[in-house]
């Protein structure tokens, strides 16, 4: 099936980085965009042509800007700033980030203040169209001014120059280009300079993070009231009139979420007369715990969505007055490369998605104590002792809620001033979003051991959970084998996380 065709250069949403970036989608310039980028791209000449001084046009860059470029100089200035900014290094961004760059930076462009020609913002989208993935390596900025260095190397190869991926094979962008029967594109004044200044490789991480964020969201939920009925936990937690007193909106959703799944388990109707009134912490504040991390992700997405649609070039050709072309226009230096509007919300993200690990871990344990778990065998083996049962996939998961406190220490606090002082505040957007992805990384492979534990402990009782739950249950079987003995769960696991970051434990506890 086709996926729709995003356009842009109007307005773009998280989804469709999604849609571009992993499943195929083509982009396109809107219809507005080639006459808007024309008459900017004229209004920059003109300011040239009367003799206007230009930061990066033509003058160098950085603490170099007072040095004024002759006219004759103009194309190999911004053909040396491509060269000399790609100094990347780490091992290359993957393919969906980059095919999301690849959109970003020619919507970007193609939002007509940044003053260069349609052929600049078509190009990028004709190499994602063609299937061409420029080598990125993933470090070297810190996210002011721009994503400089990461840019760059996404550029290169439009001029045959740098490395890129087509088909499989590795090879150089001229190489690249002469399979994709193009010519290298000839960079005229400040397009050199518009491919790279903005905050792009931060936002395009963010993005896709956000977008599987959300799905771990949802999944906490799910693969919590099955560990919560598992436990023989009660659901008098999630009484909406508790969360009516305490009503953030996260919150609410959580508790109206898991009472739902549980509605209509054999399991919890077993021990209605229990006696149990209050369950522990991970269970019992399930709804406060996930609803807040919930509400952040929704902060940090209207965030994401900001920035996806914002001039981040510099400088910026506007107008005096956008509903009266002839009143004039203005070349303005500014400061929306900085990425700052993205680092700070992705370390939030960041820390929001670790309390879901550190909270899911906790229930891990109690699913593999035998004095908390009510009722199950130890490590929910069936020989404890000859067999470890899932003793070391609980060891796993602390290790991933560790690792994820470590990446919560949040990047968007430290600076380090760079050319010569010019630059001597940045962001450090690209680490904090990188970080922000690998906490992503490891939560989902720490709900998926939760949910093969829970899906264990389900097992191990005498009755069904409810509908939802068991085609829950159903969905995780299809990665992972019910337990007859110990054996290496690795491969398991990793498919049982890739099976919720795609949605598939959330699609059949809503069929």
């Amino acid at each position: 099936m086709s996926v729709k065709t995003v356009i842009v250069g109007r307005r773009i949403d998280i989804e469709e980085v999604h849609r571009v970036a992993r499943r195929g989608a083509h982009a396109t310039l809107s219809e507005t965009a080639e006459v808007e980028l024309l008459r900017t791209r004229a209004l920059l000449e003109r300011s040239l042509a009367a003799g206007g001084k230009i930061y990066g046009v033509n003058t160098g860059f950085g603490d170099l800007s007072n040095i004024a470029v002759p006219a004759d100089k103009l194309e190999d200035l911004q053909r040396n700033l491509l060269r000399s900014h790609a100094v990347g290094v780490g091992d290359p961004l993957g393919a969906d980030v980059v095919r999301a760059l690849l959109m970003l930076r020619a919507h970007t462009l193609a939002l007509g203040a940044s003053g260069v020609r349609p052929v600049v913002p078509a190009r990028l989208l004709e190499l994602l169209r063609r299937g061409v993935v420029p080598i990125v390596p993933r470090q070297g900025s810190v996210g002011a001014s721009g994503d400089l260095a990461p840019l760059a190397h996404l550029a290169l190869p439009i001029i045959g120059e740098g490395e890129a991926w087509l088909a499989g094979e590795r090879m150089s962008g001229a190489d690249a280009l002469r399979r994709c029967e193009l010519e290298p594109l000839v960079l005229g004044p400040k397009e050199g300079l518009s491919l790279i200044n903005g905050t792009q490789v931060t936002t395009a991480i963010a993005a896709l993070a956000v977008s599987d964020a959300r799905e771990l969201v949802e999944a906490a939920d799910i693969i919590g009231a099955l560990s919560l009925d598992a436990m023989l936990g009660t659901s008098t937690h999630c009484d909406p009139r508790i969360h009516a007193g305490k009503p953030h909106p996260g919150q609410q959703h959580s508790a109206a979420r898991v009472a739902e799944l549980i509605a209509g388990s054999a399991i919890n109707r077993s021990h209605a007369d229990c006696g149990n009134v209050q369950d522990a912490y991970s269970m019992r504040c399930m709804p406060q715990v996930h609803g807040a991390a919930r509400t952040a992700i929704e902060y940090v997405a209207g965030a994401v969505a900001i920035e996806l649609n914002s001039f981040t070039d510099n400088p910026l050709v506007l107008l005096r007055d956008p509903d009266d072309p002839e009143a004039g226009f203005d070349v303005l230096s500014g400061g929306n490369f900085h990425a700052g509007s993205v680092a700070l919300p992705a370390d939030h993200a960041t820390a929001a998605l670790t309390t879901l690990a550190t909270i899911s871990e906790r229930r891990i344990d109690r699913l593999c104590t035998a004095r908390h778990s009510r009722g199950l065998p130890p490590f929910l083996s069936d020989d404890a002792g000859v067999e470890s049962g899932f003793m070391m996939a609980h060891v796993t998961a602390a290790a991933l809620a560790s690792e994820c406190k470590s990446l919560s220490f949040p990047a968007s606090v430290d600076t380090i001033p760079t050319s010569a002082g010019k630059e001597d505040h940045v962001s450090m957007g690209p680490i904090a979003s990188r970080k922000l992805a690998s906490v992503v990384a490891n939560l989902a492979r720490v709900l998926a051991i939760e949910a093969a534990a829970a899906a264990r402990g389900v097992d191990l009782r005498e009755r069904e959970s409810s509908p939802a739950l068991m085609r829950v249950h159903a969905a995780i079987r299809e990665h992972l084998a019910p337990y007859t003995g110990d054996r290496s769960m690795s491969a398991e696991l990793e498919s049982l996380a890739e099976a919720i970051l795609a949605g598939r434990l959330r699609e059949a506890a809503q069929a």
